[in-house]
Order: C-alpha cells, then structure tokens, then sequence
C-alpha cells in the first residue's frame, strides 16, 4: 500500500506518518507538506532516510503537484490544514484557500486516478469552544 499523506509535517500527520511506518512495514509514505508555520520537518528526523518515507515539499492547492503525486499512490489522506480558529478570523483567505480549495483539489485528484478511500481528518476545533 501507498499513502499520500498531506500535512504530514505537523505534529498528528507526523504521529500518523511514523505509526504507518512502524507498525506496516510493506507500506510506502509520501508526505507532501508545504511547510508552513504548521509544519515542521524536525517532527520526522528520523525517518528520513527510512527506506518507505519519502518528503515532498508542496501545495495542496496546486493541482498539477497533487496531480503528479496522486497517480502514484493508491489512496490520499489529508491532514494539511489552515488551522487556529482565531486565525481564521484574521485570515480568513489562506483558510478557504487550503481548507476548502485544496481539499477540492485533492479530491478531485483521488477521483481522476481511481482511488477507492480518501481520508480527511480534522481536530475537535471545528466544534468551536467548550465551557469545560
């Protein structure tokens, strides 16, 4: 199996990257990231030179990248995401460009190449604030 794993420089997407990888070891990882002040290339060190790991730096929101990628994999999931509902109010533009364009775009990519499973994963932020 081959895993597209966006977002895979944070600090989930590396936990998830690193647990693949330990626990299949006949799995392969692409982790495309665009490195933004979400990501961090510490989180995965070492793996580096881990034989089934392989670093893209990239944008979720540029299709002919996504494109390239998603044809060599055999599903996508998605962790790349805006993130910090206090900036969404501050940004909302970068917010809709990754969170709903790019989320299109990698969709629209697991469809043209026939990938069966497309997984989008999210945080509890997007139930808002609680009280306890």
């Amino acid at each position: 199996m081959k895993l597209l794993v966006t977002g895979g420089a944070g600090f989930i997407g590396s936990h998830f990257i690193r647990y693949i990888l330990e626990r299949y070891k006949e799995y392969e990882v692409i982790n495309l990231d665009k490195l933004t002040y979400a990501g961090n290339l510490e989180n995965l060190e070492d793996l580096k030179n881990h034989p089934g790991y392989t670093f893209v730096q990239a944008d979720i929101c540029n299709p002919e990248e996504v494109n390239h990628w998603a044809a060599q994999v055999d599903t996508i999931i998605n962790f790349a995401a805006e993130s910090h509902v206090d900036r969404s109010i501050l940004y909302a533009d970068q917010f809709i460009q990754t969170d709903v364009h790019g989320t299109y775009v990698l969709l629209e990519a697991a469809r043209t190449h026939g990938h069966t499973r497309y997984l989008q994963i999210s945080t509890d932020e997007v139930y808002g604030s609680t009280e306890s």
